[in-house]
C-alpha cells in the first residue's frame, strides 16, 4: 500500500509530459471561434466603421470578444462602443493603454476590460535595478486598475520591455512588493519574431502571467510582419507549442492592416486558424470555424 503514493506521483508526472500531436481528436476550448479576441480592428479598419457597424461585423464573424484600440478621434464614441457591444452580446474584453474618459464609463456600465499597456525601457543598470525601475514606473496604473478591479496586461512591443523574462520579472516584482496579483502579460506573436526558434522556452516563462496570447502568421525576419494565420512558415509549430503547453487562457487574432477591411482581415485569420487547428487534430475547435 505504501507504493501507491509513489505510483500516483509517477502517473501524474507522465500525464504532464503528454503532448498533443496532429491526428489526435482533441478540442482546445480556448481556441473556439466564439472565445477568440478580435484585436486592432478600430483604427486599422480600411472601412473606418463606427461602433454599431463594428459590433455587427464582429457578430457576423461568429466572434464575441473585442480588445478595443483607439485614436483621439474615437474618444467621443467610447460610450457608444460599450453600448453596442452590450446590445450585440460582445464582451468588452480589453482597452488599449488608458484615457481618463474611460474611468466613469467603466463604473457606469459595470464593465471590466483588461488594460493593455506598453511600458518604457528603464535606464541602464543591473537587471534587478532595471526591473525595480520599470515596476515602480507602473505603480500609478497598478493602483488605478486595482481600484477599478481591472486586470493590467503588460504589452510586448519590442526592446527590453518586450522580452518575456523582463516582463515576467516586472510582474513578479509587483506581486511581491505591491501585492499586484492583477498584473499580467499580453503577448503578441507579431512582436515576437526574434523568439520563433526558442518559443517553447519563452512560453514557459510567460505562461504563469499570460492574460492573452495574440496570434499571427510567422515568417523569419518579419517577412512580412503582419501575416494571416496559416500563411507563414512557423505559426503552425508555434500553435502546436501553445497546445502542448496546456495554456488555456484567452487567444486573440489581429487585423492590424489598415489597407484592408477589418472583416476581410479577420476572416483570413479565422479561415487559416481553422485549417491549422484541423491539421493539428483539434477537431472540436476546428469545427467552430466551419462556414
Amino acid at each position: 500500500m505504501k507504493s501507491w503514493p509513489l505510483l500516483f506521483a509517477a502517473l501524474v508526472c507522465c500525464a504532464s509530459a503528454i503532448t498533443v500531436h496532429a491526428g489526435e481528436d482533441t478540442d482546445a476550448q480556448n481556441f473556439h471561434r466564439e472565445k477568440l479576441v478580435a484585436w486592432c480592428i478600430v483604427p486599422f479598419d480600411a472601412k473606418q466603421r463606427g461602433p454599431a457597424e463594428r459590433a455587427q461585423m464582429v457578430r457576423r464573424l461568429g466572434m464575441a470578444r473585442v480588445a478595443y484600440d483607439w485614436r483621439d478621434s474615437h474618444v467621443p464614441t467610447f460610450e457608444e462602443e460599450i453600448l453596442q457591444y452590450k446590445q450585440h452580446g460582445i464582451e468588452y474584453f480589453a482597452f488599449w493603454s488608458w484615457h481618463d474618459a474611460m474611468e466613469p464609463l467603466i463604473q457606469k456600465h459595470g464593465i471590466h476590460p483588461q488594460i493593455w499597456l506598453m511600458f518604457a525601457a528603464p535606464p541602464a543598470g543591473t537587471h534587478a535595478e532595471q526591473v525595480k525601475a520599470a515596476a515602480e514606473s507602473l505603480l500609478p496604473m497598478v493602483q488605478k486598475t486595482r481600484a477599478l478591479k481591472l486586470k493590467l496586461g503588460l504589452y510586448n512591443h519590442g526592446g527590453w520591455s518586450g522580452e518575456p523574462q523582463n516582463m515576467a520579472d516586472v510582474c513578479s516584482y509587483l506581486k511581491e512588493h505591491h501585492q499586484a496579483d492583477h498584473v499580467g502579460i499580453v503577448y503578441n506573436l507579431h512582436h515576437a519574431h526574434n523568439h520563433i526558434q526558442d518559443f517553447p522556452a519563452q512560453l514557459e516563462i510567460l505562461k504563469p502571467w499570460l492574460l492573452c496570447l495574440n496570434l499571427n502568421g510567422m515568417n523569419d525576419n518579419e517577412q512580412p510582419k503582419i501575416l494571416p494565420i496559416g500563411s507563414g512558415k512557423h505559426e503552425t509549430t508555434m500553435i502546436q507549442t501553445i497546445l502542448n503547453s496546456g495554456y488555456s487562457g484567452p487567444i486573440g487574432i489581429i487585423d492590424h492592416r489598415e489597407q484592408l477591411d477589418a472583416e476581410e482581415s479577420l476572416q483570413q485569420n479565422l479561415t487559416g486558424l481553422g485549417k491549422v487547428l484541423g491539421n493539428l487534430g483539434q477537431a472540436g475547435a476546428a469545427a467552430t470555424y466551419a462556414p
